[in-house]
């Protein structure tokens, strides 16, 4: 699991949030290489199963913020040529990176309260942190046009 975090430091989370099923977590990751290495760049996702605490806060300061309240922030043609946080770019860093919480007590009630390993992890980019609470990790490469949030159709 370690090793599945350091493998993604400091690529591109381009997506987090709740699986539209609601159990699990996903972050969504453009990964990519040196170009002289030959390894073609790739979305993995990191769905964190049984993810029963997520959450994000601000990794940018009060006074950032104050400086990228304007909403042509969010317009990916006029955002990058103003002062302030450029929401526009839609990814982020994973720098400084994510770490495992070895020893941790919220895992821990978790799984004595419900019969199942649990472990939590922090994930820091440059404009959120996550902290997750959950009991497995699976990372697999996405197709072309995966889409992460899919409404069900009714039959």
């Amino acid at each position: 699991m370690r090793r599945a975090l350091d493998d993604v430091f400091d690529q591109a989370v381009v997506y987090h949030a709740y699986t539209s099923y609601m159990r699990d977590y996903e972050v969504i990751v453009y990964a990519t290489a040196d170009p002289m290495t030959g390894i073609q760049p790739a979305h993995l996702r990191y769905l964190f199963k049984h993810c029963v605490q997520a959450e994000a806060s601000t990794a940018l300061s009060p006074d950032a913020w104050r400086e990228s309240l304007d909403e042509r922030l969010t317009d990916p043609e006029i955002g990058p040529d103003l002062d302030g946080y450029v929401w526009a770019v839609r990814w982020q860093p994973l720098y400084p990176g994510a770490e495992l919480i070895t020893d941790s007590r919220r895992a821990q009630d978790w799984a004595e309260r419900v019969g199942i390993d649990f472990h939590e992890v922090r994930i820091e980019m440059n404009g959120h942190n996550l902290t997750l609470i959950f009991s497995e990790l699976e990372v697999t490469e996405l197709p072309i046009g995966y889409t992460p949030y899919v409404v069900a159709e009714d039959d």
